[in-house]
């Protein structure tokens, strides 16, 4: 289903008193923003949250403006699910969730109440980079992109058919999904594997962009990847199977220090190197099953057909 916030937050930006508006959007909205803000931003419990709010109502959002006067991102959004729900055979319901953030994640995924989510902030998506919003200058046209990658984990982590790891964390957890607690517990081969699918997934509902973009990464970035992609494999051999949030961040995500971010003495990894090697990983089981199969799949069920693969060939 497709939810739109888009409208709820203009009217937050109409108000006389903005962060009085927008505590009152939190407060409409809450399942869904708090889990956003405790995954993506800062605990909306903790003593930042003020502070993020402060800035963000106090941000110029003229270039989103511009963007929706031009783009039908609700169509763009609902394609995009159709898609998505065709090519993964979709036997649960996933949220589409169309919102403005405040300068975190571009995107990102959810399960609250055992319901996923995929949702993208349009402030990132208006084609110019905003100090002041924090947007990432992306085109718009790659929202589907996105939407697709994120769907995936969506339908990975609450399909009843899943046999993945993270539908088992999620359920544990009473039907929530946490980035830090799965990353303290999922396996790293898990990991990589269900960030691979979800590369594979976005590269089929919206084909034609460049290849980098496919993975999050400038162009820079994904020559750096692809010329250390043998030392980065075999960094990663020696931590699949151990688990720990350190490991998440080390490979999918930004900001670790370099020294944290070098092996064999004298490489430093790429931020978010982790999701080129996950999609290799995924690579043989999505050509021999198809990928609303490798969607549900075990990571070791994925890792065999690619043992068999390299066996084979």
């Amino acid at each position: 289903m497709l939810i739109n916030l888009v409208p709820d937050f203009l009217a937050v930006l109409a108000s006389r008193d903005r962060v009085s508006a927008y505590y009152r959007y939190v407060e409409q909205h809450q399942a869904l923003l708090h889990a956003y803000w405790h995954n993506y931003v800062v605990d909306p419990d903790g003593p930042h949250f003020d502070d993020v709010i402060q800035s963000a109502m106090q941000a110029d959002y003229a270039d989103l403006n511009a963007m929706l006067d031009r783009v039908d991102v609700v169509t763009l959004a609902r394609t995009t699910e159709l898609k998505c729900r065709e090519l993964l055979a979709a036997d649960v319901d996933v949220d589409v969730v169309l919102m403005v953030g405040v300068g975190a994640a571009n995107a990102g995924e959810l399960v609250v109440n055992g319901r996923g989510t995929a949702f993208v902030c349009l402030e990132h998506f208006t084609g110019a980079t905003n100090p002041t919003t924090q947007g990432l200058g992306l085109e718009p046209e790659i929202v589907p992109l996105w939407l697709g990658h994120e769907f995936a984990h969506a339908v990975r982590y609450t399909s009843p058919t899943s046999r993945s790891a993270m539908r088992d964390l999620v359920s544990a957890s009473g039907g929530y999904y946490s980035y830090w607690e799965t990353g303290r517990r999922a396996s790293l081969r898990e990991l990589l594997v269900n960030e691979g699918l979800a590369v594979q997934v976005s590269q089929t509902v919206s084909p034609g962009h460049a290849a980098w973009e496919y993975f999050g990464y400038a162009r820079r970035q994904f020559a750096r990847v692809r010329e250390l992609e043998q030392v980065i494999a075999r960094a990663v051999m020696e931590d699949l199977d151990h688990s720990g949030l350190g490991l998440r961040l080390r490979y999918l995500s930004g900001g670790m220090s370099d020294e944290a971010r070098t092996v064999e003495g004298r490489y430093v990894l790429p931020d978010r190197c982790g999701y080129f090697i996950g999609a290799r990983m995924v690579d043989a089981a999505v050509q021999e099953r198809g990928l609303a199969w490798a969607v549900r799949a075990s990571a070791d069920e994925v890792s065999a057909i690619a043992r068999a693969a390299v066996a084979s060939a």
